[in-house]
């Protein structure tokens, strides 16, 4: 019986101090809640940096995962539309349901841009709440941390102090970073840019680029040549000094206009692993700067 009550406690401790199962639907949001929880947290990201967010298939591997995930981390804005809901309902897990404590939504602490005034499938992929490609502009990365910390307190409230420190420092190092970026950027300011899809108004707004046109017709659609060729028209009158383009999406439309227009093409990682110098968080933005200053020249 002795020792039987000692295993019983032993397990207690170690259920006490386990480290939460996260379940991140993108590499940003891995990586912030990396940041955030330490080794408070093991942590899945379901897509990959090179994968697009919006066509991502249900797996058995994610649905295995988010059965036993005690906080699922994403976008939201129904950039995950297609295949999130499916994994959480097949995974069976309550905790994690839209609107339980476990479910985290990064949009609903920004200020969301490009929220349409009317929905029609027509239009393409548009996307109801606004615009969901938050992560590029790196200020919103603070709402979103300090609602997380909230999120990741209420759920593993033994570890609070540990999380308020690591907020705190967070906060400190990453407003240090953006006065940082902002600097190096401003010679971007009003630069004039064309962009394969309506993936980054968050950037754009951030660093004051002039948007001249989207290569896609319509959200998730790609352009004809005859499409493209009206591009070319448009920057007869609007020239533009790059076209930008995110590392998972295919090259074909923006290599098309480049070519013909002159100009350059500059691959955006768009998220932690898109390229290698977008190792982290602060990776990201680094290489994001110095790609665009590049795409100047």
């Amino acid at each position: 019986m002795r020792s039987l009550s000692a295993i019983l406690l032993l397990l207690l401790s170690c259920n006490a101090h386990a480290a939460l199962n996260v379940f991140a639907c993108e590499p940003e949001w891995a990586a912030l809640t990396q940041e955030l929880a330490g080794d408070k947290a093991n942590i899945y990201t379901a897509t990959g940096p090179l994968q697009d967010p919006h066509r991502v298939e249900a797996r058995p591997s994610l649905i295995a995962k988010a059965r036993r995930a005690n906080l699922v981390v994403c976008t939201g804005a129904e950039l995950e539309v297609a295949w999130l809901p499916v994994v959480l309902r097949e995974s069976g897990n309550n905790e994690v349901q839209v609107g339980s404590t476990g479910y985290f939504e990064a949009v609903q602490f920004v200020k969301m841009l490009e929220v349409p005034s009317r929905l029609d499938r027509a239009d393409g992929d548009v996307h109801a709440q606004g615009n969901p490609h938050i992560q590029t502009d790196p200020r919103n990365f603070l709402p979103v941390a300090d609602a997380l910390t909230k999120r990741l307190i209420h759920l593993d409230g033994a570890n609070t102090n540990g999380y308020q420190q690591r907020l705190a420092a967070f906060n400190t190092k990453w407003s240090a970073a953006i006065a940082k970026w902002e600097q190096q950027a401003a010679p971007l300011k009003g630069a004039s840019v064309l962009v394969q899809h309506q993936g980054f108004p968050y950037l754009t707004d951030w660093l004051k680029l002039k948007e001249i046109a989207t290569l896609e017709p319509k959200p998730g659609m790609e352009p004809s040549a005859a499409y493209l060729s009206q591009i070319l028209n448009t920057l007869q009158k609007q020239p533009a000094q790059m076209v930008l383009r995110a590392a998972y999406q295919g090259a074909r439309p923006s290599a098309w206009i480049a070519q013909r227009a002159h100009l350059n093409v500059v691959e955006l990682p768009y998220t932690v692993g898109g390229s290698t110098g977008a190792n982290d968080l602060y990776g990201l933005f680094d290489d994001t700067i110095a790609r665009l200053l590049k795409g100047l020249q």
